[in-house]
């Protein structure tokens, strides 16, 4: 091609500027993470600081266990147990009828308690009415004694004036004599029939009060025979109560649980009680029930460890002494019900907020 041929023309089109490529864009601020970044130290911070705030203030143990007063129930007098009237774990009101003793020698103990009471008021009509014929006796000595003396007198005169022998004398002394003893003897009976009788009526006399008080005491045996709870409660340990069983006074033949006393005994370590008061706010979880809470607060505290009243408490006289921490126990009263009974012995554990401190018993401490 040529030097004069022309060049063909560009496009516009082919010659044109590309668009122009967008600058990246910038990433976008994500305030969450600072956020993030910001509360975990406040939180910890927190969490540190409510730990310092409460250090001290919660006192804990596992070691406690729902108590409730049981009443032992025993009869009073021995015999056969002929009825029962309750069973295992049945809801029982004071003044309800147990059981009952066979009551067949006890009335006849009654029967024969009477019949002294009779025996004893003929035994004080006889002596009454000895007394009276004791006083007709010493009137009968004192006449016979008169008229001895009288004879004796006469046979005196007629001895000084030799009309009778000395042997009528002598009768007549002797007649005199044997009087006089009569009258004694009289008087002597007398005195002990009297003593057989106080004053006062045949009600007042010592035997018919003696025999009465035998009446009273087979009474009160027969009354005994209807063993009735001392109080509300459930009736447990029945097993030893059986119809035909012999019934041994004082033995206990039942027990009663008053669950009325519910509370729970907590056996704190004595480190756990330099806070502790009367009265403070306690918290009770049972095993038995997860998640129930039972809100209570410190009854009474221990006044010795569990040790001192052991059966063989421990002896630290001894070179080879080891120290141990003693645990004493604390009542918790239950203060409000939980929904769901508390059995006897049930586990729990137990949390007091020893922040309060009442008033009356920080000046009892101190």
């Amino acid at each position: 091609m040529s030097e004069a041929d022309p060049k063909p023309p560009v496009e516009a089109a082919a010659v044109a500027t590309p668009p122009d490529i967008p600058a990246a864009a910038e990433p976008k601020k994500r305030p969450w993470r600072l956020i993030l970044m910001l509360s975990v130290p406040l939180l910890l911070a927190a969490f540190g600081g409510y730990m310092w705030l409460t250090s001290g203030r919660y006192v804990s143990t596992d070691n406690a266990y729902v108590q409730q007063d049981m009443v032992s129930v025993a009869p009073e007098i021995s015999g056969t147990v002929g009825e029962v009237f309750v069973r295992e774990n049945q809801r029982v009101r004071r003044g309800d009828l147990l059981f009952r003793i066979d009551q067949r020698p006890y009335r006849i103990a009654l029967a024969n308690a009477e019949a002294q009471i009779r025996a004893a008021e003929v035994q004080v009509a006889q002596a009454s009415a000895q007394v009276a014929g004791t006083g007709a006796d010493i009137q009968g000595a004192q006449a016979n004694l008169q008229y001895a003396e009288q004879n004796f007198a006469r046979y005196e005169a007629l001895v000084q004036r030799g009309f009778t022998t000395r042997t009528a004398y002598d009768n007549a002394m002797h007649d005199v004599e044997e009087a006089r003893e009569r009258l004694a003897n009289a008087r002597s009976a007398a005195v002990t029939a009297r003593s057989a009788l106080t004053g006062g009526g045949v009600a007042e006399q010592p035997s018919v009060q003696a025999a009465r008080v035998a009446r009273d005491q087979a009474l009160l045996n027969l009354a005994r025979t209807e063993v009735r709870a001392p109080a509300d409660g459930i009736v447990t340990q029945t097993d030893r109560l059986q119809t035909g069983n012999a019934a041994v006074s004082g033995v206990p033949a039942v027990t009663i649980v008053r669950s009325a006393t519910t509370y729970v005994e907590a056996n704190y370590k004595e480190t756990d009680l330099t806070n502790m008061y009367v009265g403070q706010p306690a918290e009770v979880e049972l095993d038995a029930y997860p998640g129930v809470r039972v809100h209570g607060h410190v009854q009474s505290i221990g006044a010795g460890t569990g040790s001192q009243f052991s059966i063989l408490p421990a002896q630290n006289a001894t070179g080879n002494w080891v120290k141990v921490t003693q645990r004493v126990p604390v009542r918790i009263a239950v203060d409000a019900d939980p929904g769901r009974p508390l059995i006897a012995g049930l586990s729990a554990d137990v949390t007091v907020d020893t922040r309060d401190r009442p008033r009356q018993q920080v000046a009892v401490r101190h």
